[in-house]
């Protein structure tokens, strides 16, 4: 008599018993969970510290701007030390001067520029007929709430006096880092090497090389885009006769910061107060100013002077920004970006997708983002 073949019990484990079409969809799934939980858990730790890990994000920034500063002291025979002082001293000069400098431009324009505000709100309240009378009225009713507002801007001194002392704060943490990280920044691939074995350390060296490249490439090439585009856009204006002209290219150098924002914001701006002062021809000709502006920026100036290594698509562009702004507000608009470029190139060194070359900390290596 024959025993039934299949009649015993099973003896597989419970995962094994599942089709493979499932256990590979609960793998994935288990791993997007878990990639989704440590990003949140990131995110988390970040806003939770951000007065810490906001002046950090911003003097990895300054010093990837300055960091050519440093081998031309080093050349001439100044100690890393008193060349990273040095350094941090110019920067010092030069974003003090930059900020009184717009600080000064916005001061002496804004009573033109609110003045052109109101009037080109005006004028197009009258183009739009009853309903441009609703929306005036509205206007009118919300300002009418000002005393409101200065009353509890008043009650909030005290919040406003710990504000400015984070800043500071902020301010003089950011510049120590700055400094440390000039100084001490070609130690890092030793450092590494030292904490992690070598496959292990060179990974780690690979994406830190990168992610200093990208936000280098953005910094230096986006300062030089914003001056050059508030250059001509000022001189336009200048032309054209529109009041406030410096305020409104200090509007496009600092928007220039936070992409299609702020260049849509200050180029609005820009054209309201034309049609306020100059009427719809003045307008016009100014739109036309920002547009081929905006024109030869996209098509000249970033291919030919940003690095390849800060390209990203539009759409990761703008979802970083509002999402930037969502967590921490303008500071997150500003900072969304270089962060997102720096980390697509973590991405890209891990996926294989680059070559070494040399950055600071590494071994005379570099990584470039294949576009």
């Amino acid at each position: 008599m024959s025993a039934t073949v299949g009649s015993g019990p099973d003896n597989r484990r419970p995962a094994q018993m599942l089709p493979p079409a499932v256990r590979s969809a609960a793998a994935w799934s288990t791993a997007v969970i878990l990639f989704i939980t440590v990003g949140a858990f990131a995110v988390f730790v970040v806003v939770e510290l951000r007065a810490a890990t906001i002046p950090m994000v911003i003097a990895l920034l300054a010093t990837a701007l300055l960091y050519p500063v440093m081998p031309w002291f080093v050349r001439r025979g100044v100690k890393r030390g008193v060349a990273a002082g040095l350094t941090c001293a110019i920067l010092v000069l030069v974003v003090t001067g930059g900020i009184a400098l717009l600080v000064n431009s916005l001061v002496n324009s804004a009573p033109q520029i609110a003045s052109g505000l109101q009037q080109a709100g005006d004028r197009i309240a009258s183009w739009l007929g009853p309903f441009g009378d609703k929306v005036q009225y509205a206007l009118k009713e919300s300002s009418g709430s000002g005393s409101t507002l200065v009353d509890s801007l008043a009650n909030g001194v005290l919040s406003g006096l710990g504000l400015v002392t984070q800043l500071l704060t902020g301010g003089v943490l950011a510049l120590a880092l700055v400094f440390f990280f000039l100084r001490d920044g070609h130690r890092f691939g030793d450092a590494m090497h030292e904490l992690m074995p070598g496959r292990h350390a060179d990974t780690v060296i690979a994406c830190g090389q990168q992610a200093f490249t990208a936000m280098a490439g953005f910094m230096r090439g986006t300062t030089l885009i914003a001056l050059i585009d508030a250059t001509f856009i000022s001189i336009g204006l200048l032309v054209l006769g529109v009041p406030g002209a410096a305020g409104l290219g200090a509007l496009v150098f600092m928007g220039a910061y936070i992409p299609f924002v702020g260049a849509f914001l200050s180029g609005t701006v820009a054209v309201l107060v034309a049609l306020a002062n100059g009427g719809l021809g003045t307008a016009l000709w100014a739109l036309g100013v920002v547009l081929a502006v905006q024109a030869i920026e996209g098509n000249i100036l970033q291919p030919l002077i940003q690095s390849r290594t800060v390209e990203l698509h539009p759409a990761t562009i703008m979802i970083a920004v509002v999402a930037g702004s969502g967590i921490a507000g303008i500071i997150g608009a500003l900072l969304a970006v270089p962060v997102s470029a720096a980390g697509l190139g973590v991405v890209s060194v891990l996926r294989g997708g680059v070559e070494r070359s040399g950055a600071p900390g590494g071994h005379r290596k570099r990584h470039r983002i294949e576009s």
